[in-house]
């Protein structure tokens, strides 16, 4: 299962981002480090089911045509300027960063929380500042392990002729750095520092350790708390060179909360919602506010940050495997039973060992259930594609 971080500094509304995204109840407070160990849960991604297109009918395994897909979702304690000399909660918050394959950086958009989180009062502190600190911060955590480590590392190039990718990538292993991402780090860096690296300084290894979290840790920004964040701060942080989101976690735990207790009708992502319940006149003033919201930015970001994440930050398409291509079902006689997220490029193989190991080792063909065309091995998977595999077991 993916798995995203949501990250930043305390009391930016990240725990609240968290139990919007989820409904798992955790404590939310106006004061820094509420979180102190990782909350865990599952959210899912939203995309539009291929049930409509293929059947002229809903599934029965999605919302109105709405297939949501699970991820496992890691809300960590907030991080402070120096953590990675051991300020807050240090290294404790970026080691539980390492598991993550892209993180959501939650950051209050109002300006109303000061660098450590304590509470300044909307429009007093700049909030592209905090984005620039919390990337300073991981990149100074990478370069702090190589920079341990690099002595160690030259010396057995030098004598057991290893490769500096596999070497650093052992180095870096608890933070979750691959190889081919560590060859592409080093790649380039190579082009700025030179091919020499023993004569590398610690400015190069800076590099080397910024190109490292760029390669590793995929990042968007939640521009949190849109409803009551100046409009300039807002502009200031769409003109950096990331994703910007702009989000309200407070109103989309409001709209779920309420779509739980039926109150409304909602799916998360949506653009409006129907009153479906009777309700007081405080209840209908606050639910018309959010409508308000929605109307101007479209939805509340949250379900947004969720599936950018995933569909634009790492690059997953979905695919329906079926065991029936005739009647899109499982042998159970269940129509579209799953939905699969899988990195683009993914072949029908890698799908048939997402399934299950044994048919990948036994795969034999697969069908496109739109086409019925047999697809060798190799097939390179599309996104919405439907498939069925074929094998030996």
């Amino acid at each position: 299962m993916i798995t995203l971080a949501i990250a930043g500094k305390p009391n930016s509304g990240k725990s609240t981002f968290f139990k919007a995204s989820t409904l798992v109840d955790v404590e939310i407070a106006p004061y820094p480090f509420t979180t102190i160990s990782p909350n865990v849960g599952i959210t899912h991604v939203r995309t539009k089911c291929v049930c409509k297109e293929l059947l002229n009918d809903f599934c029965g395994n999605c919302v109105k045509g709405a297939r949501f897909i699970p991820v496992e979702l890691i809300d960590v304690a907030g991080l402070v300027k120096d953590a990675h000399k051991g300020r807050g909660l240090g290294n404790e918050f970026l080691d539980n960063l390492r598991r993550a394959e892209a993180i959501i950086h939650v950051v209050d958009a109002s300006g109303g929380t000061d660098a450590d989180g304590n509470i300044v009062g909307v429009g007093n502190h700049d909030p592209v500042e905090d984005v620039t600190f919390f990337e300073e911060e991981l990149r100074m955590w990478v370069f702090g392990i190589i920079q341990r480590n690099w002595r160690k590392v030259l010396r057995r190039v030098e004598l057991e002729g290893a490769k500096v990718e596999r070497l650093l990538t052992e180095q870096l292993a608890g933070v979750g750095v691959s190889e081919a991402q560590m060859k592409a780090a080093l790649s380039k860096t190579v082009r700025v520092a030179g091919s020499n690296v023993k004569n590398w300084s610690d400015d190069a290894l800076k590099m080397l350790a910024a190109h490292v979290v760029e390669e590793s840790k995929k990042m968007l920004i939640a521009a949190n708390k849109m409803d009551i964040a100046p409009r300039e701060f807002l502009e200031r942080l769409k003109k950096l060179d990331r994703i910007v989101i702009p989000c309200s976690a407070e109103m989309e735990l409001a709209l779920r909360t309420a779509a739980k207790n039926n109150i409304i009708r909602y799916l998360p992502g949506d653009p409006d919602f129907e009153i479906v319940a009777s309700i007081t006149d405080a209840q209908r003033a606050a639910l018309e506010k959010m409508k308000k919201l929605l109307r101007e930015f479209g939805s509340s970001g949250v379900q947004e940050c969720i599936n950018r994440a995933v569909f634009d930050l790492l690059d997953y398409i979905v695919v329906y495997p079926v065991e029936d291509e005739n009647k899109l079902c499982d042998s159970a006689g269940r129509t579209l039973p799953d939905a699969f997220l899988m990195k683009r490029g993914s072949t029908a193989r890698d799908l048939a060992f997402a399934v299950h190991t044994e048919i990948g080792q036994s795969f034999l063909y697969a069908v496109d259930a739109r086409t019925k065309r047999r697809l060798s091995a190799d097939y390179v998977l599309r996104d919405g594609d439907v498939i069925k595999i074929v094998h030996t077991r």
